[in-house]
């Protein structure tokens, strides 16, 4: 295990699953970790603050909604973060096909899967290091040339909007030193994996950590999993 202290970490999206996994998993390592949540009332980030207090800070945003980004950012101003990690992921029915799904849900899945991550990574980007880590929890779901099954056409299209929102943003910081990373964490069993997933949320966490502790200091863009291989686009 790589143990990296002294390192900063904001986590956007840590109330449960995946984002309460890599919570934990940096704080093993002996990071400091922000965790954010929407609702205040949230038992299990609670309870991992009591095991890590002095360095675990819980902090609330609805990353759907530009003005709670814009006070997060006033509320860290002057906090160097060597990772922003954004962490989203809702879905809906994932069996209906995409002429068949109302407007609403489409608009909600999109906004907080893909503009609203990307609006945070825009409004916090100058408190990363110039050559720290911006990462998002993207999925194989995402990868375009790998959907061979179809299904969770929604997620899928919301993912695949993230890797290219990631790309872009990539292109125009091109000259920059930091490591951009979309990581697919697998297949794991947390509310929206089901229970016959074939990996916990520990095992998918450690290697997404495994992943940016060894992908740190390398600048560019990279869409990988949790094992550190490439994923196709």
């Amino acid at each position: 295990m790589t143990v990296t202290p002294n390192s900063t970490a904001l986590i956007v999206g840590a109330s449960r699953g995946l984002g309460l996994g890599l919570a934990r998993e940096l704080l093993n390592r002996g990071w400091r970790v922000i965790a954010t949540l929407r609702s205040p009332d949230n038992k299990d980030l609670a309870a991992l603050a009591g095991e890590f207090k002095d360095r675990l800070e819980i902090e609330r945003i609805d990353i759907t909604k530009p003005a709670e980004i814009a006070s997060l950012r006033q509320r860290l101003d002057g906090m160097p973060l060597d990772l922003l990690f954004v962490n989203a992921g809702i879905t809906n029915d994932r069996h209906q096909p995409i002429g068949a799904v109302p407007d609403a849900d489409f608009t909600r899945v999109m906004a907080t899967n893909a503009l609203g991550p990307m609006r945070v990574i825009e409004a916090l980007q100058d408190l990363v290091r110039p050559d720290g880590t911006i990462a998002v929890m993207s999925s194989i779901l995402g990868s375009v040339g790998a959907n061979e099954s179809g299904g969770w056409e929604v997620y899928r299209a919301s993912k695949a909007a993230l890797n290219t929102l990631m790309r872009s943003y990539a292109a125009r910081h091109r000259a920059g030193r930091r490591t951009l990373l979309a990581i697919a964490p697998g297949w794991v069993r947390t509310d929206m994996g089901g229970s016959t997933a074939p990996l916990d949320v520990a095992t998918s966490m450690r290697g997404v950590v495994d992943t940016i502790e060894a992908r740190r200091g390398t600048p560019g863009m990279f869409y990988v999993d949790y094992r550190n291989a490439i994923v196709p686009w």
